[in-house]
């Protein structure tokens, strides 16, 4: 159906055309991301010592995260990724 989906939801209307060199595009509006996907804009720090707070604080979120596993966590890396994206993602008051 030709146009915008009619209720203008984020991933619901899509646009395709070919360029000059044949190449097919399809294009798909997006208004509000889906959970998971990070942006620069969603995870910057403002200095590096705001940086180093946040890795502080999951440090201390993936200690107590490690006593209720009971075990070390391999994948210590991706859980501190996945915490401080989370954190930064919040909306400030």
């Amino acid at each position: 159906m030709p146009g915008p989906a009619p209720d203008r939801s984020s991933y619901g209307s899509f646009a395709s055309f070919n360029d000059p060199d044949g190449n097919g595009w399809l294009l798909q509006e997006v208004t509000t991301r889906l959970p998971g996907r990070v942006t620069a804009a969603q995870v910057a720090y403002e200095s590096a010592a705001d940086l180093a707070a946040a890795m502080r604080r999951a440090e201390e979120a993936h200690g107590r995260y490690e006593r209720e596993l009971g075990k070390p966590d391999p994948d210590w890396p991706g859980w501190y990724a996945r915490y401080m994206v989370e954190e930064a993602s919040k909306p400030t008051s």
